[in-house]
């Protein structure tokens, strides 16, 4: 079950559902204007979200932006057409990809079949659309390269194109005055290929491009939201993980002897699953 919560002044957000797939959804309430951060997996997805905010006193958003293409952060969108819709141009244009895809269970498991989706968002699209499957392709209204900046009054919101082997057209939205990051997906690895992984120049590169804001609370879309303190932790993990795949050419083996002796306990499942991540993009 979904709840509401707020960190800070001026930023709200709804929990994540795995089963259907339904990330964290964003709210930044300015004293002119209201931005939702991703329109959701679906129409009742999205209209939930706005409708628990409105009897909280919170308003409907007057802007929305998307963090990438994937389906989780988009297929809401067709419910907001009375508000300004903004993405990273590259966004727009895997958007457009999908609007010639028919969503009946037969075209998404041909889909699977063929390595255009994958088996795990095959089962949230059919989770999530149970009863209908009525789904549109809506595009963004507004699009742009690198950065753009948005004053809601009170309230200063950056959003920036980043990228990571999750989605290359990711961007992420830095709440300045609450010092809040909204990292979306873009920390995750690449699922759409035959073996989920990362790769090492990317995820160093990523990593130092996100250790640029000056941020006290992140938001992973999928996780609950984490402190400096653990995005700090995430991310020294993953530069180690990145350079023992490096050092020993991406021996498994190798690399979790290393890794053992460099953290002096057994790995966890998660440690384990990064490691493989990583071995499998190298």
């Amino acid at each position: 079950m979904h709840s509401i919560n707020k960190i800070g002044e001026r930023f709200w957000y709804i929990t994540p559902i795995s089963e259907t797939d339904r990330p964290i959804l964003g709210m930044v309430v300015g004293n002119n204007k209201t931005l939702m951060i991703d329109a959701g997996n679906s129409e009742d997805h999205v209209q939930y979200f706005q409708e628990e905010l409105l009897k909280m006193g919170v308003p409907n958003a007057d802007i929305v932006v998307l963090t990438h293409w994937h389906w989780d952060h988009i297929f809401g969108l067709s419910a907001l057409r009375n508000i300004v819709s903004i993405a990273s141009k590259a966004t727009k244009e895997e958007m457009e990809k999908l609007i010639p895809f028919s969503w009946s269970d037969e075209a998404i498991d041909e889909r699977v079949k063929e390595g255009i989706e994958i088996e795990f968002c095959a089962r949230a699209i059919k989770e999530e659309f149970k009863d209908h499957r009525d789904i549109k392709i809506v595009l963004p209204d507004v699009t742009f390269e690198k950065r753009a900046e948005m004053d809601l009054g009170g309230v200063t919101c950056i959003i920036q194109h980043v990228g990571g082997d999750h989605a290359s057209d990711s961007v992420v939205v830095y709440i300045k005055e609450e010092k809040i990051l909204f990292l979306a997906d873009c920390i995750y690895p690449n699922l759409y290929a035959v073996k989920e992984n990362y790769t090492i120049k990317e995820t160093l590169r990523l990593l130092d491009e996100l250790e640029q804001f000056d941020a006290d609370t992140y938001i992973p879309s999928h996780q609950q939201p984490i402190s400096k303190e653990e995005f700090n932790q995430e991310v020294a993990n993953l530069r180690t993980i990145a350079n023992f795949t490096d050092r020993f050419g991406g021996d498994k083996q190798s690399i979790i002897k290393e890794y053992e002796k460099h953290v002096q306990r057994e790995l966890t499942e998660d440690e384990i699953e990064t490691i493989s991540n990583f071995v499998n993009g190298y």
